[in-house]
């Protein structure tokens, strides 16, 4: 194999693959990069078996081939190397030979044939999305799934498609998030992708409005952005109904402008640190909103205006799970909907219908 390629090109798809290469496998051959040259393109695939990441770029191919490198250090070779024509060729004794203006490296490669091939996908059962719309819903849900395995398919995401609704849905035990979006598709889907997976594609999606192509198979995702393919295999497992967790009815309603809302509670939050559930208190009145704390620390008394419809509250959450809310949503007003001081809140915006968040109040001892 021999190619040469410009430095910023080769590592840009080198950190694009290298996202799939968790270190954590036991196959040596996945701590590597499969780079595989032929008509004047390469294409570089990370893996960990759950996920595997492919992209590909133009480059000069004089020699094409097949080799496997160490991800780690290929990457941080050819990301220290100057901002010029990088060469690549395969020498005797399984190295490759990497060298750019004065600097020359050789690198230990592995066997080609050793890389586990990718899930074959059938891309005719494809609908679009375009790449911003995705990313945002993305980001609009992942905070909300669950971190620990003690129920792997609460960490991954649903990804519904009904009714030409795409909604994702992420939940933990403690809260709820769900973002919609009309799409033009005729499909009906019902898979749970893996947490890591969408935090990739994330990373990876433009915030452009050129369209993500997705394909399902009953086991795999794949995801077609550009010259990128993100293959994902699905978690088993059935999803919890989330419309049931939601509730309909409300006895009170709050409107809130959210950035003062936010504000209040970071500062109110900033008391709370004892333990891990950085309690706030809310007592909501006619026009009033007020957010207090108290530890060994201290105390803090915080008040925002707001517009109440029904009865007033006093409530108790763990402030990190309102604050990753607030942080994500769009509109400037937002809606809280509550019933009783033991029952969840849940939030939306006021003006466009595309989110519905549900947090789990904490119980007071006094309740």
């Amino acid at each position: 194999m021999k190619i040469k390629c410009e430095k910023n090109i080769l590592q840009e798809a080198i950190s694009i693959a290298q996202k799939a290469v968790t270190g954590k496998s036991t196959m040596q051959v996945l701590q590597g990069i499969l780079i595989n040259a032929k008509n004047n393109s390469i294409v570089f695939t990370g893996s960990d078996i759950d996920l595997s990441i492919e992209t590909k770029i133009n480059a000069d191919v004089y020699e094409e081939g097949s080799i496997v490198v160490d991800a780690k250090i290929f990457g941080e070779i050819i990301r220290k190397l100057p901002n010029d024509i990088i060469e690549i060729s395969t020498k005797d004794n399984n190295v490759i030979e990497i060298i750019c203006q004065k600097s020359r490296f050789t690198l230990v490669h592995m066997d080609a044939s050793d890389f586990p091939e990718l899930p074959n996908i059938n891309e005719n059962s494809i609908f679009s999305i375009p790449q911003k719309i995705l990313k945002a819903m993305i980001k609009g849900t992942i905070f909300a799934a669950a971190q620990e395995e003690t129920r792997p398919i609460l960490t991954g995401i649903l990804f519904e498609i009904k009714n030409k609704n795409l909604n994702l849905v992420a939940l933990d035990g403690y809260r709820l998030a769900v973002k919609s979006e009309y799409i033009d598709s005729e499909n009906s889907i019902n898979a749970v992708i893996p947490g890591k997976t969408l935090s990739e594609v994330a990373k990876i999606l433009e915030d452009g409005d050129n369209n993500v192509n997705i394909t399902f198979t009953p086991n795999h995702i794949l995801f077609s952005i550009g010259e990128t393919k993100i293959v994902s295999r699905l978690l088993e497992g059935e999803f919890i109904r989330y419309n049931s967790i939601i509730p309909e009815e409300y006895n009170l309603k709050i409107i809130a402008k959210r950035t003062e809302l936010l504000n209040c509670i970071e500062r109110a939050s900033l008391m709370g640190k004892e333990g891990n559930t950085s309690l706030i208190k809310l007592s909501i009145e006619e026009d009033t909103m007020v957010i207090t704390s108290n530890s060994q620390l201290g105390m803090v008394r915080e008040e925002v205006g707001i517009i109440l419809q029904g009865q007033s509250l006093q409530i108790a959450f763990n402030s990190k799970y309102l604050i990753d809310v607030l942080k994500i949503m769009e509109e400037e007003e937002i809606v809280m909907e509550l019933s009783s001081s033991v029952s969840p809140c849940v939030i939306k915006n006021k003006e466009i219908d595309n989110c519905t968040y549900l947090v789990l109040p904490v119980r007071l001892l006094n309740n």
